[in-house]
């Protein structure tokens, strides 16, 4: 639609010109259980808007995008919808001082995620509904005023289904067959929400008593569909919540203030969560229906602290536009780690963000779409794409680095005076660094432009000159690089850690210093005279943003013995910059993959095991030369199956071991294993295969046509729920056919049947490493479609099709070359999808340089 795409600048003289009051959203979902003639398409939504316009006499407009609108009226005047509303935005024409305009719409239920989401359970056919709106889908269910400097206080009112229970931000009561709810505090149309069906709902409450007595009582509620009550650990979600308020309170001395806290598990979602105020939603796969490791239970204890942040940082204090989208982003990405180590039983937290969360920061600022942490957002496509890893987790460590810089306590008593002075107020980047600047008495605006508004990430690397006898340190300096591209050298606030190898064979930290790196080298003063190291670790403790290398010692010392480095948070700093030396083609991915079979046993921090099996499979997969992946590949099947069996029975290294193995199974012995393992004529000692691994260990059974549609209809039939029915669409598509892959293709891209989920199901199974052959015919029919796709559909599917099924498995310079080709005809298409192109197109040249380090490699 023309209108669909709101710009800055429109929404700048929007703001300008208009300051809303209040909103009375009602709305009918009775149509979602439909009448037995085919799926609901709409539900009827009436929306009061007041609102004051402080030019009368002006114009502006309202956002709405919905199949059909019955009736407008401003000010008592009936408009003619058929000339007001073109489809995405309603025309306001002689605005009055004071206003109020009342739109009657048909809006449209949702099945990309995006709106009113409509679920129907295939287990046992119940409807479940709940909104996503960020950055601006709120207008597909309420006529609004669609930016997120508009705030006002709504008031939700919503008929359901009979037996039906009704969830909005505010607590909501049901009388006379009407849902209401109290209003809201004034907050942006992306954060409010609605909830609606036979949810299975549990209940707690929390109660804080401050120092002067006032006492808080928040109402808890935790739901998830039926199907999946008997897998909802409630009770462990109320635990981290309540230490979450705990913490929160403790450290930001300004109340929750948004009522009750309900957090809602939904089938279907887009998202990790969402920061709904009073409502949070998650995707249900955070309810695990089988065994998981204590990474899983960590990520999501993350995820509800990361969204707790946000009731402050973003909900409360929210930023102007998308460009400060890092104001509530990176805060909430920091403290969600921040608030997990300091409250709950994931005290290692800080190694799985070093290890795992930076390894997106470092990969999304090294690709060319890399932006500032303050981005230029031009546009609601811009916006959409710009929830990526610099936003997030580049903003998470940006803001780590920060309170290295001016100290913990500055920077929590910032956080605090900024919430009292805007609270339920927007703001902009300098808002947050004045009051830095009075908390830590240090001038921000330099920091600021270094690290918030340059691209781009800093390579450190230790120079270590020994004296005559070679016992001690003459001089250690930290050489400080950048790309070409972006060629900014920051300060940074670091620690350099020495580390040598003890008599009992360990390798241990013996000095440790805290030093300013400014320019391209910087002397460590403190440490000449200090033993001579075997180990120079420049990001210790990883205080700040970098990709870490090592010196020549150094790197014989992890080639010989990185699994005897006894602290945890420095072997993850060095397996992480490992892998960065991986993908900048330093390290042949050969020999990175050998380091993991070697040294990943020993590994004690389960996140970091994970990790680093999925970076071994993206190396055998992208890096390796071609005419070694078969070798790289048995490799990592003999590896991860030896593992597997050494792991202590029952533990959640063997399990991960488990789940790496089937991922790498490439010969008749391993289907052979994974086969008895699924029918119990083998077992493992301690191994339980559950529902979800069995389906893992199908997946790989289908990939190679071990087991065929029979056999997952069979396994369908044992699991018959929603979670059973994405399994078997992925394991389907996966397999190696060449009707099965026209199929999947077809389905994906000729139709817009498929649900959000289904879809990303299809093309996970789609694009197989053991099947190039196969889908080497799809690569010239991708870029074919693209444009005309992305056009077509809402952006959050364009977004999942065009990196989904993007050739990177084609990986060759003829690839290289169409994609160069598409970019070079197609310099008018849409920015944001031009965007996702280049990316892929990066990835895509880095693979090619890396195999040809890891073919040089294996010439010697």
């Amino acid at each position: 639609m023309p209108g669909e795409n709101l710009s800055r600048d429109e929404a700048r003289e929007r703001a300008a010109l208009l300051s809303v009051d209040g909103y009375d959203v009602s709305l009918d979902l009775r149509s979602a259980v439909g009448d037995g003639n085919g799926e609901p398409r709409t539900f009827r939504s009436v929306t009061t808007i007041r609102f004051r316009c402080n030019e009368p006499g002006a114009s502006s407009f309202a956002d709405l995008i919905a199949p059909g609108v019955t009736s407008v009226s401003l000010n008592g005047r009936d408009l003619d919808p058929g000339e007001v509303f073109d489809g995405s935005r309603i025309a306001l024409e002689d605005l009055a001082a004071e206003n109020e305009l009342v739109v009657d719409a048909q809006c449209a239920y949702s099945r990309t995620g995006e709106g009113m989401h409509r679920f129907v359970d295939p287990e046992d056919g119940e409807v479940y509904l709940y909104t996503q709106y960020e950055p601006a889908d709120a207008r597909r269910v309420f006529a609004n005023f669609e930016q997120p400097d508009l705030k006002a206080p709504y008031r939700f009112e919503v008929r359901a289904p009979e037996g039906w229970t009704v969830w909005s931000n505010g607590a909501g009561e049901l009388a006379d067959g009407v849902w209401r709810f109290a209003e809201t505090k004034p907050i942006s149309t992306y954060i409010t929400c609605v909830v609606a069906g036979p949810y299975h709902y549990v209940t707690d409450s929390y109660t804080r008593v401050f120092e002067d007595g006032t006492r808080l009582e928040i109402p808890l509620g935790a739901m998830c569909r039926k199907g999946l009550a008997p897998h909802f650990d409630a009770d462990d979600v109320f635990l981290v919540t309540k230490q979450g308020l705990d913490f929160f309170h403790d450290h930001f001395d300004y109340p929750y203030p948004f009522g009750k806290y309900d957090q809602a598990f939904v089938p279907e979602y887009n998202l990790g969560a969402m920061e709904n105020p009073g409502l949070v939603t998650f995707r249900e796969e955070y309810i695990f229906r089988g065994k998981v490791t204590q990474a899983s239970y960590e990520a999501r204890a993350n995820v509800i602290l990361h969204e707790m942040a946000h009731m402050w940082f973003g909900d409360l204090v929210t930023m102007v536009w998308w460009d400060d989208l890092w104001l509530k982003e990176s805060f909430a990405d920091f403290m969600g780690t921040f608030a997990n180590v300091g409250a709950t039983r994931f005290e290692n937290a800080w190694i799985t963000f070093a290890n795992r969360r930076k390894a997106w920061a470092y990969r999304a600022d090294q690709l060319p779409s890399t932006h500032p942490i303050t981005a230029d957002i031009r546009d609601l496509q811009d916006a959409k794409l710009n929830f990526d890893g610099i936003t997030y987790a580049k903003g998470a460590s940006v803001l780590k680095q920060l309170v290295a810089y001016v100290g913990e306590e500055a920077f929590l008593e910032g956080a605090r005076r900024y919430f009292k002075r805007n609270a339920y107020g927007n703001t902009r980047l300098g808002d947050l660094l004045s009051v830095l600047a009075e908390t830590s008495g240090r001038d921000m605006s330099a920091w600021a432009r270094s690290w918030l508004q340059t691209a781009g990430v800093n390579a450190l690397t230790p120079q270590v000159l020994l004296d005559t006898e070679g016992g001690r340190i003459a001089e250690l300096a930290v050489v400080q690089e950048a790309a070409e591209s972006h060629p900014e050298l920051r300060p940074h606030r670091i620690a350099v850690g020495l580390y040598r190898r003890t008599p009992e064979g360990t390798v241990e930290r013996y000095a440790r210093v805290e030093t300013d790196v400014v320019g391209p080298r910087t002397v460590v003063a403190e440490l000449a005279g200090a033993q001579a190291p075997d180990l120079v670790l420049v990001n210790d403790d990883d205080l700040t943003y970098c990709k870490t290398r090592f010196d020549e010692t150094s790197l014989a010392t992890l080639r010989r013995g990185l699994g005897d480095i006894t602290d945890p948070l420095a072997r993850a700093l060095c397996w992480s910059a490992l892998w960065n030396m991986t993908r900048d083609a330093l390290l042949p991915a050969g020999e990175f993959i050998g380091l993991v079979l070697k040294f990943g046993g020993r590994e004690s921090d389960i996140g970091v095991l994970q990790m680093l099996h999925a970076w071994a499979e993206a190396a055998a997969v992208h890096y390796t030369a071609p005419e070694r992946r078969e070798e790289a590949g048995r490799a990592l099947a003999q590896g991860t199956s030896l593992q597997m069996y050494d792991a202590e029975p029952g533990s959640e290294h063997q399990l991960a071991w488990a789940r790496a193995f089937a991922r790498a199974a490439d010969v008749p012995a391993a289907f052979e294993l994974l086969t008895s393992l699924l029918d119990g004529t083998v077992t493992l000692p301690g191994l339980e295969v559950d529902q979800e691994l069995r389906w893992a260990f199908l997946e790989s059974l289908a990939v190679h046509d071990v087991v065929g549609e029979k056999e997952l209809a069979a396994e369908l039939a044992r699991d018959d729920t929603a979670s059973g029915k994405r399994h078997q669409v992925r394991c389907l598509a996966a397999r190696p056919s060449a009707a099965v892959k026209a199929q999947a293709w077809a389905q994906v891209v000729e139709s817009d049947a498929l649900s959000n989920a289904l879809v990303e199901a299809t093309i996970a199974g789609f694009a197989q490493p053991s099947q190039r052959e196969l889908t080497a015919p799809y690569a010239p029919k991708y870029f074919a479609a693209i444009e005309r796709l992305w056009g077509e559909r809402s952006i959050q599917i364009g977004m999942d099709v065009v990196r989904g099924l993007f050739p990177s498995l084609q990986d060759s310079p003829e690839t290289l070359r169409a994609t160069d080709a598409w970019l070079e005809a197609h310099r008018d298409a849409a920015p944001a999808l031009r965007r996702l192109v280049l990316e892929a197109r990066d990835d895509l040249a880095r693979a090619l340089t890396a195999q040809a380090c890891d073919a040089a490699a294996s010439d010697h």
